[in-house]
């Protein structure tokens, strides 16, 4: 059997991960980031990238390029501003997903949003955090795109949803790979989801305590990089959030 065909379940936690700190920024790489390189932690799957990202008021990411990369941001607390070269702007906070497809090349930065806004939750003084997760496109050399979508509501169930998805899925944004979904869900103390069964599975806890069937405790930042298995139940023993990409590919096929 190759290694996509042995059944493995392998928990990283999340004292383990890459870490790039600076006066604004507390970011934590599940991969190779930057000038964070172990040839043995590029990928699982078609996951590229999954950063775990606080960014202080007033601060963020300057204006940078991407190229032919599916990026999905998420963000957990506070509000995110986006703009970009194709004139895509907009802020984005818990419950909005968005994805912007790098295609054959775009501008784009990402900064806190620092207005205050009525509700509180999107923005004013506190950092903001977020998880951004890359993905490879299905095709190189496509027009950039993006798309944002609410879905909270969904989310408030306790169910496992599609955030993103190419693999036709009623999902809140459309990915441009037909092998790659990535799934969220809010629990409260002791709801539960059964994972789904994909040749790669990537589990992350972003916020919040479950119990992973098989395998025990996760907390916040701790990951699961499934190969050929599923189905497994994760249970929340406090309030948590899980995000779950579904893969039915790796990179190379």
């Amino acid at each position: 059997m190759t290694s996509a065909t042995v059944p493995r379940v392998d928990v990283r936690r999340a004292a383990d991960r890459f870490a790039t700190r600076v006066d604004w920024l507390d970011s934590k790489h599940s991969f190779s980031f930057g000038h964070h390189y172990d040839a043995g932690n590029t990928h699982h799957g078609l996951l590229l990238v999954n950063n775990d990202d606080t960014v202080a008021p007033g601060a963020g990411f300057e204006t940078h390029p991407h190229r032919d990369m599916e990026i999905v941001t998420w963000v957990l607390r506070g509000g995110l501003v986006h703009q970009d070269s194709e004139g895509n702007t907009g802020v984005i906070y818990p419950g909005l997903a968005q994805r912007m497809s790098a295609g054959r090349g775009i501008l784009h930065s990402e900064k806190n949003d620092v207005a205050p806004v009525a509700e509180g939750m999107r923005g004013g003084a506190a950092p903001v955090h977020f998880v951004q997760m890359w993905v490879i496109p299905d095709e190189a050399g496509t027009d950039p795109g993006y798309e944002q979508r609410e879905i909270d509501a969904e989310l408030l169930a306790g169910d496992l949803v599609p955030v993103a998805s190419g693999m036709g899925h009623d999902s809140g944004i459309r990915l441009r790979n037909r092998n790659a979904a990535l799934h969220a869900a809010r629990l409260a103390p002791g709801q539960s989801v059964q994972l789904p069964e994909a040749p790669y599975l990537h589990l992350f806890v972003p916020q919040g305590t479950v119990q992973l069937e098989g395998a025990g405790e996760l907390t916040a930042g701790d990951a699961v990089r499934f190969t050929a298995t599923g189905g497994q139940r994760v249970t929340a023993t406090t309030h948590a959030e899980v995000l779950v990409w579904e893969m039915h590919a790796g990179l190379h096929g």
